[in-house]
């Protein structure tokens, strides 16, 4: 029996999870009767919902306190180019949802849904997420007021001695450590996940998770293949492809088996050095981006929260879907850096449709069912555009400057 932990450890998350979503349909149309299986993802779900509050807050506030002041480098346009790439994803994201609408096989339960009218009660209640009381947005699952005290908090502490910063950065490994810990157990979790769904909606529920998938990774190779490589050209006016495609040669190639924008830093930064980049500029924007530059993540955000919008049968509105673009790349920017952690802000964006977090946690359940694609291909659109767009921030500079550009060197 040790020898088989010893062996099960051992293997990769991505097999282990294939493991449990092949015995999740095997017992579920074996042993249907066995309700105890299914307590597994109810298990695995209710620890997401625990430990995602804590995780919002500390990652963020971390990342803001470490952010020195007066250093000259290409950080500004470096930022811009997250920033509207991020929104962008959302953006495609939205558009493809609307174009291919997905249902998903939830528990709405008994609780009455109030769709929001339209853009202006959306932003009310977000105005009022906002200022609502931390402990409370801590208790209730209040995302967007999380992340809000996580921003504010972090300012506040960007002059603190660097004592305090490193107990936050300490503190938020620690969470991110728990987080880890937790997706551990997703290969039970996701077992019991798929033996609920299977045995209430039959085999058929797969079927939607596989449209799901289709459109995540379509718009995550849409982005890498044509709206990123448009960015670029944009900036420096060549050929972006041979950029592009070294970027995801050698950063997106083991960031989609690392599934860590985090783990993935190390190999971000011999690129860049490759690259023969700044490494006053580098050695701050490849972090960075770690934490903030998640087209893939506002890919995922908005296309599960606009499949559990189908589900539940809310009318969108245009205004609507444009603000859930900026939501989901704001709220991308908080994202952890570990296996599956943009998952865990699925429940800020819903919250700007009214959907409660008990429904908005499920969708997070269904993520990590088809987290075995879904998270390695957008850590790798991820992660390799950390180095592209620090590369064509520099690149752009150089041309405005007159100077040779060599691209993909």
């Amino acid at each position: 029996m040790k020898a088989l932990l010893l062996k099960w450890n051992q293997m990769s998350l991505v097999k282990r999870i294939l493991v449990g979503i092949i015995a999740g349909v095997i017992l579920a149309l074996l042993l249907p009767s066995a309700t105890v299986i299914g307590m597994f993802g109810s298990l695995f779900v209710s620890a997401l919902k625990a430990v995602a509050p804590l995780l919002v807050l500390f990652i963020v506030m971390s990342a803001i306190t470490k952010h020195q002041k007066g250093q000259k480098t290409n950080m500004k346009e470096i930022l811009v180019l997250y920033g509207l790439s991020t929104f962008l994803a959302g953006l495609i994201a939205v558009i493809a949802s609307f174009i291919f609408p997905v249902k998903l096989s939830l528990v709405t339960g008994s609780a009455e849904l109030t769709p929001p009218d339209g853009i202006a009660e959306v932003l009310e209640t977000l105005l009022f997420s906002v200022v609502d009381n931390p402990v409370s947005a801590l208790m209730n699952g209040n995302y967007i007021g999380i992340l809000a005290w996580a921003v504010v908090i972090g300012i506040a502490l960007r002059s603190a001695n660097n004592q305090t910063k490193d107990l936050l950065t300490h503190l938020s490994d620690a969470i991110s450590q728990v987080v880890k810990w937790v997706i551990q157990w997703a290969p039970l979790g996701i077992m019991g996940l798929v033996f609920n769904s299977i045995t209430t909606n039959g085999l058929s529920s797969l079927l939607d998770y596989g449209k799901l998938l289709l459109i995540l990774i379509g718009c995550m190779l849409f982005m890498a293949l044509i709206v990123n490589p448009l960015i670029v050209y944009a900036n420096i006016r060549r050929n972006p492809y041979p950029l592009v495609l070294l970027c995801l040669k050698e950063s997106g190639i083991t960031a989609f088996f690392t599934r860590s924008s985090a783990a993935n830093i190390p190999i971000n930064m011999r690129l860049c050095e490759k690259l023969k980049l700044d490494s006053d500029t580098y050695s701050v924007s490849v972090p960075l981006g770690a934490t903030i530059n998640m087209a893939g993540a506002a890919v995922t955000i908005s296309v599960l929260t606009l499949a559990a919008v189908h589900t539940l049968g809310i009318e969108v509105d245009f205004g609507t879907a444009l603000l859930l673009s900026v939501v989901s790349a704001i709220a991308a920017a908080g994202a952890s850096g570990v296996a599956g952690g943009s998952l865990l802000l699925i429940p800020l964006a819903c919250s700007v449709f009214g959907i409660p977090n008990e429904i908005a946690i499920q969708v997070v359940g269904v993520g990590f069912i088809i987290g075995v694609l879904q998270d390695s291909f957008e850590t790798a659109l991820n992660s390799s555009s950390d180095v592209l767009f620090t590369a064509t921030a520099e690149y752009a500079k150089e041309r405005k400057a007159g100077g040779d550009i060599a691209v993909g060197a």
